[in-house]
């Protein structure tokens, strides 16, 4: 099957990011085809999101169970239960434990079967500045990497697409607002509750940006977690201020 500049593939976990690349897609006018992946995640409520949207959007969904591989990626607050979720700032020394091993390199090569299956010349995912301490597949040199695998990896090649690749989280959000994304339609918590916790590092990353934007999150948090979140963030500031 030839492919198409105008399709893509957009790796969608449900999160804010991947929602914004997801709609930056569309705002290029390109036909967009999600894809999630459920690989055993504790915070599988994403993918409820992710389903949501999409029949919002009226656009091609697919969620893939890959949970036939957890038993090779539970070494991670993410995958096992039994491993509490660290709280604080989003940061290498306490939020280590929540990498998923070889996650984006999984995804991403079942990502570009998909868009070679379908004539797509593009798979886009929500790889960011703010990930590059963290997670090296999210670096730059990991998407440069797997874009010159894509080429040569099928007769057709596939360009390895990270709009936000250098932006912070707070950038990303920012882009969303202009283009009048509405966030309560997001799932950023790494627990797996019925509300966010407000408390992990991956919800004080998400509220510091919308604290960043003048902007107040429209995501139901527990009770008393988005004050006591806040106040967390004004305490770092003025830490950060007095060095």
């Amino acid at each position: 099957m030839s492919t198409t500049s105008r399709s893509t593939v957009v790796i969608y976990s449900g999160g804010m990011d991947s929602f914004t690349v997801l709609h930056r897609a569309l705002h290029e006018g390109l036909e967009v085809h999600a894809l999630s992946f459920d690989y055993g995640q504790r915070h599988a409520r994403e993918l409820e999101v992710a389903r949501h949207v999409c029949q919002e959007l009226k656009i091609p969904h697919q969620v893939v169970d890959i949970t036939a591989i957890h038993g090779l990626i539970d070494n991670s607050a993410l995958t096992d239960a039994n491993r509490k979720i660290p709280g604080g700032d989003y940061a290498e020394d306490n939020l280590a434990a929540t990498v998923v091993p070889n996650r984006n390199m999984v995804l991403l090569s079942l990502a570009i079967a998909k868009a070679v299956n379908i004539g797509a010349s593009r798979v886009d995912y929500g790889a960011h500045g703010g990930d590059h301490v963290l997670y090296p597949d999210c670096r730059p040199e990991f998407v440069e990497q797997m874009n010159a695998v894509a080429a040569i990896a099928n007769f057709s090649p596939v360009e390895i697409h990270a709009p936000y690749l250098r932006s912070s989280k707070s950038e990303i959000l920012a882009d969303g607002l202009s283009m009048g994304l509405n966030y309560r339609d997001t799932w950023t918590c790494y627990e797996g509750r019925r509300l966010a916790c407000g408390r992990c590092g991956s919800c004080l990353e998400r509220l510091a940006a919308f604290a960043d934007q003048g902007v107040e999150d429209p995501l139901a948090y527990a009770a008393n977690t988005r004050q006591e979140s806040a106040i967390a963030q004004a305490d770092q500031s003025g830490a950060h201020q007095d060095v």
